[in-house]
């Protein structure tokens, strides 16, 4: 195994210049079938909901309850009806919009402040990156879901209330993280020699640190992704996220519930779509986490050749 390891590390780096990332994460089936998905769940929520019209919310009682797999009322009834009768089907690709957004929103704002704050926090020195750091810990002192109970029931449920609370729970995370990274990147030669050389502070942070330290707070967003669409739909299970006439996966769930004995495909088919979207994530996640590190990169090139001697 030494050997195998040394000559594909030895091969792997001409070999992955000329594939690239888009290319080899096409040679691992799992993570292409992650990737297949993913892109398939972002086309329905982007570009389904103008397709569909208003079915997902139009009632059809003579298709109530409507077991799946029976065209009897049509291609959109192919997962069901729920007990108003309205397409499972439309419902899932418009919660789809509704959970995947509101999960994207949250990750951007959270990813902004905490990664503003960590920069700060990482190349200051003294109070400021103190008080930073304290405010962090008072976040990560709370429960993140019961300090989202908390400001839901006070402050009511909404769109921008839900992607506040999301966004405010995971700052700790990426602050942590841009702190970590800031801290051994501003030690390096070349942020000494454009201080020696009369750059001022605005210039070494976004010109010379900044760069160097996004590719992994981009890593660690993807990652989260997973977790902030967890806790989204969480929330609206228990009616604490965006209300009713809209609706996501989780809320869905939540009035699939009471039927489970009488109509099961109400609950199962968003709590599916949760289950492989957010392992679809955590296995590109991997992926990714496993081809951005130089050394493990050369675990990608030995599956590729273990496969095609598996072929052969």
């Amino acid at each position: 195994m030494t050997i195998l390891k040394k000559s594909v590390d030895g091969a792997t780096p001409k070999a992955e210049r000329q594939a690239g990332p888009f290319r080899l994460v096409f040679r691992d089936g799992l993570a292409a079938s992650a990737v297949a998905f993913l892109v398939f769940v972002t086309l329905c929520a982007v570009f389904g909901p103008i397709l569909i019209g208003d079915l997902a919310t139009t009632p059809n009682f003579r298709a109530r309850n409507q077991e799946p797999f029976d065209l009897s009322m049509g291609a959109a009834y192919f997962l069901g009806a729920d007990t108003l009768g309205r397409s499972l089907l439309a419902r899932l690709v418009v919660g789809a919009r509704n959970t995947l957004g509101i999960a994207a929103a949250a990750v951007i704002v959270s990813l902004m402040l905490g990664g503003i704050l960590g920069l700060i926090a990482g190349y200051s020195r003294g109070r400021l990156s103190g008080l930073i750091l304290r405010l962090a810990d008072v976040i990560m002192s709370f429960p993140s879901l019961l300090l989202a109970l908390i400001v839901l029931y006070s402050l009511g449920p909404s769109i921008t209330t839900l992607i506040l609370v999301l966004a405010i729970t995971r700052i700790p995370i990426y602050l942590r993280t841009m702190r970590a990274e800031v801290l051994e990147v501003r030690e390096r030669m070349f942020v000494s020699a454009a201080t020696a050389l009369g750059a001022n502070h605005r210039r070494i942070v976004f010109r010379h640190i900044a760069p160097m330290v996004i590719p992994t707070m981009l890593t660690i967003g993807a990652i989260d992704f997973a977790t902030v669409v967890l806790a989204e739909s969480s929330l609206s299970f228990l009616g604490l996220g965006i209300q009713s006439p809209q609706f996501t996966w989780g809320s869905m769930v939540a009035t699939g519930r009471g039927y489970l004995a009488t109509a099961w495909w109400v609950a199962f088919w968003p709590g599916l779509m949760i289950l492989l979207t957010t392992l679809s994530l955590n296995i590109l996640s991997t992926w990714w986490r496993t081809y951005s590190d130089p050394h493990q990169r050369w675990r990608l090139e030995l599956t590729r050749r273990l496969q095609r001697r598996i072929q052969r």
